[in-house]
This record gives structure tokens, sequence and C-alpha cells, in this order.
């Protein structure tokens, strides 16, 4: 019943910045995530966050780079990527569901998904 749908996507060139949204059709479980997967690589966790807490956990490879943020009053979540780098360059998934473990596996409710693609 839950939809997630994300936005925000588009091309920008090496050093800027985008801001992708996951806007949820109702209360969104406790856990929500972003993942990318880029051309040719599996599909990677790259932020989650905690809905009661707000707690979050990044990977590696963008700690201070991105920042997920959530907005519960509108069942919305986000996620700020600035210096993006050619790496960067993947289809965005939003995510959520009731546990972290399963969000961080990839076990969840999905979104279909944003082009983000960062020029040289």
């Amino acid at each position: 019943q839950v939809q997630l749908v994300e936005s925000g996507g588009g091309l920008v060139q090496a050093g800027g910045s985008l801001r992708l949204s996951c806007a949820a059709s109702v209360r969104t479980f406790s856990f929500m995530g972003w993942f990318r997967q880029a051309p040719g690589k599996e599909r990677e966790s790259v932020a989650t966050i905690s809905r009661s807490s707000g707690a979050t956990n990044y990977a590696d490879s963008v700690k201070g780079r991105f920042t997920i943020s959530r907005d519960n009053a509108k069942n919305t979540a986000y996620l700020q990527m600035n210096n993006l780098k050619p790496e960067d360059t993947a289809v965005y998934y939003c995510t959520a569901d009731p546990s972290l473990g399963r969000v961080v596996q990839g076990l969840g409710i999905w979104g279909e998904g944003t082009q983000v693609t960062v020029s040289s």
C-alpha cells in the first residue's frame, strides 16, 4: 500500500549539487534510506535515517558530501548531494522498512528510482 516516489535527479557538472526527494503516499516505516546503482555495478547503500531518533549512517564514499534528512509531517525523505563526482553517477532509489537491517540489505519497499548523472 505504501508508495515511494523519488524526484530531483538530473545532469550536473562535477562539483555541483542536487537534492533528491522521496515522497511517501502514507506514513513511512521507522527507517528510510537511499541506495544507488551505477552502470555495471551492484546496488549499494548510500545513507539511512531513523524516523524517531534521526540517527544517520553513510557510506564512506559519500561522508562529508551527502546529507540525509526527513520531514515526518510530510512523509518525505531527502538526500542533499554536494561536491558531486563522476563516480556518483547512478540511479538513486529510496527505500523504507521497519528494520534497519532490512533496509541495509535492500529488503524494504522501493521507489522506481531517479537518474543522477555527473559530468567530468
